[in-house]
């Protein structure tokens, strides 16, 4: 109403400008302006009652697949000569084909149906509303209205696989896996003797050490492998992971978080999330196909945020019990050295798999001499940092991201520390 109003009071203000100074010439020049604001009126649309049905091809996308939405829209009063329709997008998802907005004429109790394809980076939408905004042809008249309508978009991270990541934690559960249980038993790995015992396997008699006891038999024993609670803590920090010209390297976070906890699941370990960036999130820890799905729908709405320092973070010892492993995903920004040596002495095992910065950001501010040097100075501080975390016994994975993960970390991951296989080696040659 308020560019009625407008014309309105113009038209008024010539009119009194035109009688006050007895101007019969500028009354004149308000009658086409009566006559549009008539006009205006007179083919202003009506009141709007529309409503609005959408279909989704698909709920659940990875990114770069493509989704199909389906609108139809029907009037159900007087006709709209000219109504501007609208389907608000979140910035993650774009139109690949068709469009997501229409300008057209609406018959009395007629209908539109229309079309359009979409692609989108990792992220969910819901799909609440439509905007409809009608006018006369003129531009005098303008009515909006929300015409709700239903419908949910996730778009699930990539997937990158690693087929095997070895952990060490210092307690395992009762369940059969794939992690050394320090405890003699059915396994693979030599991990004692013990005098024979009925139901033994032949194939399991040590015959050589046997022979250099008088009358007494032994039997190889194997450690047992069993699977571990592992609780993965995703770094959304905004200081961290965001750079400038909008790049962030949060993205990267996420792939590791979607390959790591994948690959844990599989070999049927209890696995949970914690995400601390945005909005804070625990994924309680679960099992199977079904925690991969919770844990992957959780990971899609993850995004960076301004969070508290690591000194708040905070391990419930409901969910994860001392000695069981921590996997923490972040790009180290400083802080986390106090956090992680206290989890340490609560028994905790950690890993780090830290996204590198540096490499990242020096790759988009090019090749300037004060580039890298910043960059050599960087390196310097960050290679400190991480030398401190493995004195203080934490695993640490340094992935330049111009990598691909699974190729990054099949070295480091696929096979226990050098620390750790040292003690193993020490042990079992002690027991032999």
């Amino acid at each position: 109403m308020s560019r009625i109003a407008l014309l309105a009071a113009l038209i008024y203000f010539i009119i009194l400008a035109g009688v006050g100074t007895l101007n019969g010439a500028m009354v004149a020049l308000a009658l086409p302006l009566v006559l549009y604001l008539l006009a205006g009126l007179w083919r202003g649309p009506e009141e709007m009652r529309l409503t609005a049905e959408r279909t989704i091809s698909a709920e659940r996308i990875a990114p770069g697949d493509s989704v199909t939405v389906d609108l139809k829209i029907t009037n159900h009063g007087e006709a709209l000569e000219q109504v501007l329709l609208h389907d608000p997008l979140p910035a993650f998802l774009k139109v690949i084909q068709g469009a997501s907005s229409r300008l057209v004429d609406l018959p009395a109790h007629g209908s539109l149906s229309w079309s359009y394809t979409l692609q989108g980076r990792r992220g969910s939408h819901y799909f609440s509303e439509i905007n409809a905004i009608a006018e006369d042809h003129l531009g005098l008249i303008v009515k909006r209205a929300l015409l709700p309508t239903s419908g949910q978009l996730l778009v699930l991270p990539s997937i990158s696989r690693v087929r095997h990541i070895a952990i060490q934690p210092r307690q395992t559960r009762v369940y059969s896996g794939v992690i050394p249980a320090h405890q003699g038993g059915m396994g693979i790995e030599f991990f004692g003797l013990r005098e024979y015992q009925m139901g033994d396997s032949p194939h399991h008699i040590n015959w050589r050490v046997s022979a250099r006891q008088d009358g007494v038999i032994y039997s190889n024993e194997y450690e047992q492998e069993r699977v571990a609670d592992v609780g993965i803590v995703l770094d959304g920090r905004r200081r961290v992971n965001d750079f400038s010209g909008g790049r962030s390297i949060f993205e990267d976070s996420v792939l590791a978080a979607v390959a790591v906890s994948s690959s844990l699941l599989a070999e049927g370990n209890r696995v949970g999330l914690f995400i601390y960036g945005k909005r804070n999130k625990w994924t309680s820890p679960g099992y199977g196909k079904y925690q991969r799905e919770r844990i992957m729908q959780d990971l899609a709405l993850a995004e960076t945020g301004e969070t508290q320092n690591f000194k708040s973070l905070i391990i419930p010892r409901r969910l994860f019990p001392p000695n069981s492993q921590i996997i923490l995903i972040s790009p180290l920004g400083g802080g986390e050295l106090n956090l992680l040596s206290q989890l340490r002495t609560r028994g905790f095992q950690l890993m780090v798999i830290s996204p590198d910065p540096v490499s990242f950001e020096a790759r988009a501010l090019g090749d300037s001499p004060s580039v890298k040097l910043a960059a050599r100075i960087a390196r310097l501080q960050r290679e400190v940092l991480l030398r401190e975390l493995r004195h203080a016994g934490v695993q640490v994975v340094n992935w330049d991201v111009a990598l691909p993960f699974e190729q990054a970390v099949r070295a480091s991951l696929s096979r226990p520390p050098a620390f750790l296989r040292a003690i193993q080696r020490g042990r079992g040659a002690g027991q032999r």
